[in-house]
């Protein structure tokens, strides 16, 4: 299938109405080339019709499986700090929080396998920026449950996420201020716990 093809999918979405996002992906599942097509869409990000492009790949990967966008991390982490409409960031960062999640699952899956370091270090420092910068209540509650899964791995990130969320983040409002708290309780919580394991030891 052609990239003509399925930019002429995309432009027949009027509205990112759950209707219209089901029957493009349902499009673009059935013909498991335009995925590639889809990402690099995503990312043309001077493009409006990325925006509607990111729609589709979060919808498939929230509701089909994190899986169909793990052969284009490259593509997608590199791209991550370029993107500028509101649709897009938005959707993408809830991408990288299913890809948080997924690595930190106590299973062994093909996320584990393939988000590399690399990949990874790209995510933090674009989430990051994205924390301190002027974007949307659901970019920076989506990037905070990120940073916190990600934290996990590379020491750094927690004591940087606390820092932003107590000076910034928590004052921007309700939707910051409500995922704030939480990662702020999980983050005390880690810290009791790492206190007790270290005395015991």
């Amino acid at each position: 299938m052609s990239i003509d093809f399925l930019i002429s999918v995309l432009n027949n979405i009027e509205n990112p109405k759950k209707v219209n996002r089901i029957k493009a992906s349902n499009i673009v599942l059935k013909q498991p080339e335009l995925i590639k097509q889809l990402v690099d869409l995503t990312f043309e990000v001077n493009n409006p019709i990325s925006v509607k492009a990111s729609w589709i790949l979060e919808w498939i990967c929230t509701h089909h499986g994190i899986n169909y966008v793990l052969p284009y991390l490259d593509t997608f982490t590199k791209g991550l700090s370029h993107l500028h409409f509101d649709g897009s960031l938005r959707t993408c960062a809830k991408i990288c929080e299913h890809l948080a999640n997924n690595f930190s699952n106590k299973e062994e899956n093909k996320t584990k396998q393939l988000l590399t370091n690399d990949h990874i270090t790209r995510i933090i420092e674009t989430g990051f920026d994205w924390l301190m910068t002027d974007k949307k209540i659901a970019v920076k509650a989506y990037t905070m449950t990120t940073l916190y899964v990600f934290g996990k791995y590379q020491d750094w990130v927690h004591p940087e996420l606390e820092h932003i969320i107590r000076s910034k983040v928590i004052h921007e409002g309700k939707g910051c201020t409500a995922r704030g708290r939480k990662v702020l309780e999980l983050l005390e919580k880690d810290a009791q716990l790492k206190k007790s394991t270290n005395q015991k030891l």
